[in-house]
């Protein structure tokens, strides 16, 4: 199966919409207003003349110093139906590839799959280094209480 890996396009977000919908058990959700909004931060997957997957990125300041600014991988899904073909690990560095150019302290992943992203060659790390993201992110996330009890595990290359 061949796959092409492209950037998104703005008639791409009701398709990235549904995508992270169908996961949203895995996923934080996010409106249609926020992917348009952020629309040149995904990328997406395409096979067999469809999208079959989605990946982007946000970018996390470090008050007092940008230079040490983290990027973070988020909405990574593949349709069930292509998992394990490729496609996720190709959106994981077609993003890597675009926020290298930035020059990030790390990339990082909150996520339930830390065995996907060990085989990329991130590592777990304590939530407590990640708290901008704890704090911009998942202070807001309505699947659980407290992001240290989250069970998503952070990890970071």
């Amino acid at each position: 199966m061949e796959t092409l890996i492209r950037s998104a396009t703005l008639k791409d977000a009701e398709k990235i919409f549904a995508l992270i919908h169908l996961n949203r058990d895995q996923l934080v959700p996010r409106s249609i207003g926020n992917i348009v909004e952020n629309i040149d931060r995904f990328f997406v997957a395409e096979a067999q003349g469809e999208m079959i997957g989605c990946a982007s990125y946000s970018i996390h300041p470090e008050l007092g110093d940008p230079a040490q600014a983290m990027v973070e991988i988020q909405s990574l899904a593949i349709k069930t139906a292509f998992r394990r073909h490729g496609a996720g690990s190709m959106l994981v560095e077609a993003v890597a590839a675009e926020v290298e150019k930035f020059e990030p302290k790390e990339i990082v992943v909150l996520t339930f799959a830390p065995e996907f992203f060990r085989s990329l060659g991130f590592v777990e790390v304590p939530k407590t280094e990640v708290m901008h993201k704890l704090y911009t992110g998942c202070i807001n996330c309505t699947k659980h209480t407290n992001p240290f009890t989250c069970p998503e595990i952070a990890m970071k290359r």
